[in-house]
């Protein structure tokens, strides 16, 4: 797709990947609806046509709101980049809460953002979606069993949307890196569990702009993976396989990191 006098919506973007995908879209010459949970105004403000919404997708209600107001200011939307993202929870005691966040953020925003785009883009004839997942969604994440299940999922449910609808004119891509300095890496603990001294271990952490230049690429060739590191492919393939050799380097992989 070409973004130019495309409209884009962002979530997630107050920071990070979700602003830096915000302004490269931007440069490309689309109309950008920049939105996210916190403040956006450090982002839109810079940008000539782009409007700030605050909006929580963690909600069906969150994002039909979000949905309305950005037809409202740009007109139908072309490409929605359901991005934002949550971290948190560890193992068996995560507590239910916690599931039903990472949920609802990770996969259901997906889901619900879909839910309300499809028919009108069906009808239209086109219309994109694309979906922050993880490399963690194609593998799995050391030290966090919700991340890992949430992540996978809004992978698997991409696939189901272009499985689906690709041959009626929606085009899907799914957004899957592996460490990138962002507020989640930089947390620890608090994000991902301490798995993200695996994803620190695991290779180069990429900046924000670095992603958003492989996805704008991406884009424009209407690719479904967006891989912005290129060893996640090669450890898919190890993956696939043989699964029981890669699942006991996992095991050694976090051993050797989290000493369990």
């Amino acid at each position: 797709m070409d973004l130019a006098g495309r409209h884009v919506v962002v979530t997630g973007a107050a920071r990070g990947i979700g602003a830096a995908l915000a302004r490269r879209f931007h440069a490309a010459g689309a109309s950008v609806v920049v939105a996210d949970l916190d403040s956006v105004a450090n982002v839109a403000d810079g940008l000539a046509n782009a409007v700030g919404v605050i909006a929580d997708v963690s909600s069906e209600a969150g994002n039909i709101a979000l949905i309305d107001r950005a037809e409202r200011v740009f007109g139908p939307i072309d490409l929605f980049f359901a991005n934002a993202g949550i971290g948190g929870g560890t193992d068996l005691d995560t507590t239910e809460d916690a599931w039903q966040h990472a949920f609802d953020v990770n996969v259901n925003a997906h889901r619900w953002a879909a839910k309300h785009l499809v028919p009108g883009w069906l009808a239209r004839g086109e219309g994109y979606f694309c979906s922050t997942a993880s490399a963690a969604g194609l593998l799995a994440q050391i030290g966090s069993a919700p991340y890992t299940m949430t992540k996978r999922a809004a992978v698997a449910f991409a696939e189901w949307l272009s499985i689906t609808y690709g041959n009626r004119g929606i085009r899907v891509s799914c957004l899957c890196p592996q460490g990138v300095n962002t507020d989640m890496l930089r947390a620890g603990d608090a994000a991902v569990g301490r798995g993200v001294e695996v994803v620190r271990a695991a290779g180069i952490v990429l900046e924000p702009e670095q992603v958003a230049e492989v996805v704008a690429t991406a884009i424009d060739d209407e690719r479904f993976l967006i891989l912005p590191h290129p060893e996640v492919r090669d450890y898919m393939v190890l993956k696939a396989d043989d699964p029981d050799r890669w699942l006991a380097g996992m095991r050694r992989l976090q051993a050797r990191i989290l000493g369990v």
